[in-house]
C-alpha cells in the first residue's frame, strides 16, 4: 500500500522528465567517427564541383595552378557566339520539354490513378520502363525511329526525345501526390453541380500544383543537363550546350569549360530554388522539394 501511495504521489512532470532522460541518446549511441565519415562523404561528393567552380575564376590559363581571381573565362564564354547559341538552344529545349512533358505527364498520372479499369495496374508498371531503360538505349531507339520516318535531326527531334523521356518522371511525382489526396473533394464538387472537367480544374489541379511545379522543374533540370539523348538526336544546326562542351573537350580542356560547367550548375540550382520558393510565394504551405522527395503528405 505504501509503495503504491508513493508511486501515486510522484508528480507527472518529474515522470515525464525521467522518461525523456531515459530515452535521450547516450554518447556511445552517437560515435564521433560517423560525423567524420559523413564529412568525408560530402567532401568526396562536392570537392570536384568546388574545384571546377574555383578554377573557373582562375586568372591564368591553367587547370592545376591557381594564380589570382578573374572573370575572363566567363567573358570568353559570353563572347563566344557558338557557345551562346548552344546555351540558348539548351534553354529552349528544356523550356519546351518542361511545358509539354509536364502537361502530358500530369494527364497520364491522373488517368492512371483515377482509372478503375482492369489494365490500370499493368499500365502503372509499364510507365516505369523508361526510368529503368539505359539512356543510351533510349537515344539509339529515338535515332532509329527518326531515321525510319525520314525526320531530319534538329532541335525539334531533340525536343521530341526529351519530352518522351520526361513524361514518366512527371507522372511518377504527380501520381505520388495524387494517391494521397483521395477523390472525396472531387465527388463533393460534382455533387454541388460541377462537371467532371470542372472538378478537375477547380479541386484536383489546385491540390496537385506543388507536385506539378516540382515535376516541371525536375524535367527542366534533366533536359538542360542531358547529354546522351541530345547527342543521338541533334542534327547539323545549333548543338545543345552539353554536346557542344563534349565536342570542345575532344580538342583539349580549357578553363572556359570550367566557366561553362559552373553556369550550367547555376541554372540547375536556380530551378531547385524556384521549386522551394514558388509555392510559398503563392501562399501554399507545401514545399515542392518535400513533395518531390515524398515527404509531404496529402
Amino acid at each position: 500500500m505504501s509503495g503504491g501511495a508513493a508511486t501515486a504521489q510522484v508528480p507527472p512532470k518529474v515522470t515525464a522528465r525521467a522518461r525523456r532522460r531515459r530515452g535521450a541518446p547516450k554518447s556511445f549511441d552517437r560515435p564521433r567517427f560517423l560525423r567524420v565519415f559523413a564529412a568525408l562523404v560530402y567532401l568526396f561528393l562536392f570537392a570536384p564541383i568546388l574545384i571546377v567552380v574555383l578554377f573557373s575564376f582562375n586568372s591564368q590559363k591553367s587547370l592545376t595552378v591557381m594564380d589570382g581571381l578573374s572573370l575572363q573565362w566567363y567573358e570568353a564564354f559570353l563572347s563566344d557566339p557558338v557557345l551562346r547559341e548552344s546555351l540558348f538552344a539548351s534553354l529552349q529545349i528544356a523550356t519546351v520539354t518542361m511545358v509539354i512533358g509536364t502537361i502530358l505527364g500530369t494527364m497520364l498520372a491522373i488517368g492512371l490513378v483515377r482509372s478503375r479499369a482492369r489494365w490500370s495496374p499493368g499500365l502503372n508498371i509499364l510507365m516505369l520502363i523508361p526510368l529503368v531503360t539505359p539512356e543510351i538505349v533510349a537515344g539509339i531507339s529515338a535515332l532509329l525511329i527518326f531515321w525510319q520516318l525520314g525526320v531530319k535531326l534538329s532541335i525539334f527531334t531533340v525536343m521530341l526525345a526529351h519530352i518522351t523521356f520526361s513524361i514518366s518522371y512527371v507522372a511518377i511525382v504527380v501520381r505520388g501526390r495524387l494517391a494521397t489526396m483521395g477523390s472525396e473533394a472531387e465527388e463533393a464538387a460534382m455533387d454541388l453541380g460541377a462537371t467532371r472537367l470542372g472538378s478537375v480544374r477547380l479541386v484536383l489541379l489546385p491540390g496537385l500544383w506543388p507536385a506539378i511545379v516540382a515535376a516541371g522543374l525536375l524535367v527542366f533540370a534533366l533536359s538542360f543537363d542531358d547529354f546522351v539523348l541530345s547527342f543521338f538526336t541533334t542534327g547539323d544546326d545549333v548543338q545543345p550546350l552539353p554536346v557542344r562542351v563534349w565536342s570542345a573537350i575532344r580538342f583539349g580542356v580549357s578553363p572556359t569549360i570550367n566557366a561553362t560547367g559552373t553556369l550550367m550548375m547555376v541554372v540547375s540550382l536556380t530551378t531547385i530554388a524556384l521549386a522551394v520558393m514558388l509555392p510559398r510565394l503563392f501562399g501554399r504551405r507545401e514545399s515542392a522539394i518535400k513533395v518531390l522527395t515524398g515527404q509531404e503528405g496529402g
